[in-house]
């Protein structure tokens, strides 16, 4: 009984570091895309700005992910137990989605890379 009262008390602060950490990925990443962006006005890379931004995002997402993960260790209900497993199958949709999009930007990166140099 000791060590579950142990994870409760410590549970939730693992999980809040978590989910600062995927915060700050977040805030971070913004605005280093706002100052790339801002920095290259004139010729902005706009597919490069949006890869990295989307890196940080996906990163981010991880975090989050994470410390919804581990919130079913304090989980006390079913209800509660739904709308995790729904917030979780929407983070891991988001992650996916950005993974496809990055994905999409650098092939065009390398096509058009490809086809300058020739």
């Amino acid at each position: 009984m000791e060590l579950e009262n142990l994870i409760k008390a410590i549970v939730p602060y693992i999980i809040h570091s978590l989910e600062l950490i995927g915060i700050f990925i977040i805030v971070v990443g913004t605005i280093k895309a706002f100052y790339v962006y801002l920095k290259t006005i004139v010729h902005p890379n706009k597919n490069q700005i949006k890869i990295d931004f989307a890196e940080s995002v996906a990163l981010a997402i991880e975090f989050k992910l994470a410390s919804e993960i581990i919130k079913t260790v304090i989980i006390h209900t079913m209800k509660d137990l739904y709308i995790l497993g729904a917030v979780v199958l929407i983070r891991i949709v988001l992650t996916f989605v950005i993974d496809w999009e990055i994905k999409q930007y650098q092939n065009k990166n390398q096509n058009k890379s490809t086809n300058t140099k020739q």
